[in-house]
């Protein structure tokens, strides 16, 4: 099942207008950054590292309208470093993010 949020979907709408095409690559970039940060943030081992990956992952999903990461983000931004609970549901939030045809 595809990540789905009202407000994800008009701002990437928005960017690629009526081009599928443009569309599912935004969606792609959108879920590579994502994936990227997620890396970042497991391969973590100090607490500035971790904050540079949650602050980033934090912008990727600011600028794509995606409230669900924002929060999530932020969760790991006030959290420990390599929190495992946090991670798991950034995990399961990319995991979502299948390419819409």
């Amino acid at each position: 099942m595809a990540y789905q949020s009202a407000q994800f979907d008009a701002a990437i709408g928005a960017a690629a207008g009526d081009d599928p095409a443009l569309l599912r690559e935004l969606r792609s970039a959108f879920a590579e950054s994502v994936m990227r940060q997620l890396d970042l943030l497991r391969r973590s081992r100090c607490d500035g590292n971790w904050c540079v990956a949650a602050d980033r992952l934090r912008g990727v999903a600011a600028s794509f309208h995606a409230t669900e990461l924002v929060v999530l983000a932020d969760e790991a931004l006030c959290g420990a470093p390599g929190d495992p609970g946090v991670i798991s549901r950034i995990d399961a939030f990319a995991s979502s993010l299948v390419t819409q045809d």
